[in-house]
């Protein structure tokens, strides 16, 4: 039997569906070379939505971390609809948006994953949003009414659900964008974040089986990225919305048409349309230049070829070879990151928002070969987890967050795979949006009851482990500075005043740490960008190569350089590149010392400290750049 991954169409779902370092690289990496001050500019207006903007979050090696430094850990959910030919999340004809909202913040979902069409954006983006269906929304009587005889009735005792999606008019339905708009306010309101994931490229309930980003709905490759770039600008100015998902499960097997091998997406070192990495990576260039503080979610492939054999996308398939023949790698659909590690995808302005997003899911979805044993942890990872996409968290390359897993309670192998892969995400910091919050998901179900209101309270069971939660009191850690996540839940800065160095958090199996909360009192994104900065200190319960930062170390004499250490810690780091940006941007605060500058000027020596020294380093982390110094001229 192959070993190559086929989905179960008959069971498949019905709908499968930070921060100034970046600001600075990406104009580093357009060439500029003046004076910080003229291109680290503030945002010309503070947004209306959310007026800290102090959440946005960028990845150190196989972490993520606020902008002071502190680690984070995004334990959500995902909610479908926007997706699909009603436009809107599901389930808002039979639950009222605040209450949906509250009650995944009071569950501990700090971040939730919205599927979304190109389609739908091209609507919104061109200023005709599609309309919307399946949702209850009225205000009846829209304002208190006074009758002949005095009495009053009161606004909306005749209708009261969703009615921030209706006009003045108490009845007349808002259209999809307001609708999303408002929905993202809801969330901020609670504590939530979120970030976005394109399903399809069309509005479409089974929109997920199609294979590319493009080439549906008169969706091109050119209108898919600007659609992004246009929310991203959108809301470059809200922290609610934290990041894109650039395409859900991107697939397709050589073996479905060899004559025709363009109908899949592939990952390799062409510029050809069909080639997933070339086109992820032009997108998060287009997104981090108009906002460098988002997340950019990478998802994986199906099918990658043995390129330690000598095998391509363009070796004819060998359908009938058995697994240890075939030229093949397979996985499930968007699961295969085997590619990263021949082709890493590394925007102009460097990896620090780059994030890579498999799905993983349990027999419930497809019998795998993996499953047909008595498997354990190991096994998981021996036969697939490892080569397929764990390697990159274990390697400390880049964040993880597995984008969909989950599946029915069967209290055989489907829960077992789950509580199995629920524990391994948190003793290794793996980010996660369990699939999902809708009932509605034919191969899965939800954590939600078919009202939408009530939870199951088994599966809810078997997901709240894996939410980020403190050790001894169990409060849910929020992803909002200022917000606490919930009624009973936490904002970071209390986490981190309180809670951090006392009982910890169950991070990595759990862990007690340092750290800093945001300082409310001073300039924050909405006026001047605040750079970056490493964690003062760290202490894990799972092994790190990142360094520990300290302003008080002695500096070794000038005489010893390191090009590239500008923090004088002994290694090159990408605690480094921070250093020297931190310095450009506020030298009286976070100057380097005398040593410091020497080693920071590491592309082209003799040209001072610029940008450019902390993109050379940006190069090393990311093994692109083999040594220092950097010679560009």
């Amino acid at each position: 039997m192959l070993h190559l991954i086929e989905r179960d169409f008959d069971m498949k779902k019905l709908t499968k569906a930070f921060a100034a370092l970046a600001s600075v690289m990406a104009v580093a990496a357009a060439g500029t070379s003046s004076a910080l001050n003229t291109f680290i500019q503030p945002p010309e207006t503070a947004s209306a939505v959310d007026d800290c903007n102090d959440d946005w979050l960028h990845a150190e090696g196989s972490r993520l971390y606020d902008m002071n430094g502190n680690e984070v850990w995004l334990t959500g959910a995902n909610w479908f609809g926007l997706n699909c030919s009603e436009n809107v999340p599901h389930g808002l004809y039979a639950a009222d948006v605040d209450v949906f909202l509250s009650a995944a913040a009071d569950h501990g979902i700090n971040v939730i994953r919205f599927p979304i069409s190109s389609e739908l954006l091209e609507s919104w983006m061109e200023g005709s949003p599609d309309p919307v269906s399946s949702v209850q929304a009225a205000y009846n009587p829209p304002q208190d009414v006074v009758g002949e005889d005095g009495t009053i009735t009161p606004a909306g005792k005749y209708g009261d659900i969703n009615r921030d999606f209706v006009l003045e008019d108490g009845k007349t339905l808002k259209d999809s964008m307001q609708i999303f708009d408002i929905i993202m306010q809801k969330c901020k309101k609670y504590g939530v974040k979120a970030f976005i994931d394109i399903h399809s490229p069309h509005s479409d309930n089974s929109g997920h089986n199609y294979e590319l980003w493009y080439g549906k709905a008169g969706i091109t490759t050119d209108l898919w990225i600007d659609t992004l770039v246009w929310l991203a600008d959108k809301y470059k100015n809200d922290d609610t919305l934290l990041g894109y998902d650039l395409k859900n499960e991107p697939h397709g097997k050589r073996a479905y048409d060899d004559e025709c091998p363009t109908n899949i997406a592939k990952w390799d070192g062409t510029t050809d349309e069909n080639n997933w990495a070339y086109a992820a990576t032009k997108c998060a260039n287009a997104i981090l230049e108009v906002n460098p503080h988002a997340l950019i979610m990478i998802e994986g492939v199906e099918q990658y070829p043995k390129t330690e054999k000598g095998f391509t996308y363009d070796t004819p398939d060998i359908w009938d070879a058995p697994a240890d023949k075939s030229p093949w790698y397979g996985a499930w659909w968007g699961g295969n990151l085997r590619g990263v590690k021949d082709y890493p995808v590394v925007p102009d302005s460097g990896t620090s928002q780059i994030v890579y997003s498999p799905h993983d899911y349990g027999p419930s979805v497809y019998a795998q070969t993996w499953f047909d044993k008595d498997f354990t942890t190991q096994t998981l990872l021996d036969d697939y987890w490892y080569d397929t996409w764990a390697y990159i968290n274990d390697q400390d390359i880049a964040p993880l967050l597995i984008g969909e897993w989950g599946g029915h309670m069967d209290g055989g192998k489907n829960q077992k795979w789950m509580e199995l892969l629920r524990d391994y995400m948190i003793d290794n910091h793996i980010n996660h949006t369990f699939w999902c919050l809708n009932p509605n998901s034919g191969d899965t179900g939800g954590l939600l009851g078919t009202d939408f209101l009530t939870w199951d309270e088994e599966k809810y069971g078997l997901f709240e482990p894996s939410l980020w939660q403190t050790q001894t009191t169990g409060k849910y850690i929020g992803l909002d500075h200022q917000v606490a996540l919930g009624a009973n839940g936490l904002s970071l800065n209390e986490f981190y005043t309180s809670y951090a160095k006392t009982e910890g958090s169950n991070l990595d199996g759990g862990t007690i740490s340092d750290g800093k909360p945001v300082d409310s009192d001073k300039p924050t994104a909405t006026t001047t960008p605040k750079p970056t900065s490493a964690p003062e200190t760290k202490t894990t319960a799972a092994p790190t190569t990142k360094p520990t930062v300290t302003e008080t170390k002695p500096s070794p004499e000038p005489s010893a350089t390191l090009l590239g250490d500008a923090n004088c810690d002994g290694q090159v780091t990408i605690a480094d590149s921070t250093a020297i940006l931190q310095a450009l941007g506020n030298p009286d605060k976070y100057g380097l010392s005398e040593q410091g500058a020497i080693n920071a000027d590491c592309c082209d020596p003799g040209d001072g400290i610029l940008p450019s020294d902390a993109l050379a380093i940006q190069k090393i982390d990311a093994k692109i750049l083999s040594k220092l110094p950097e010679i560009s001229k």
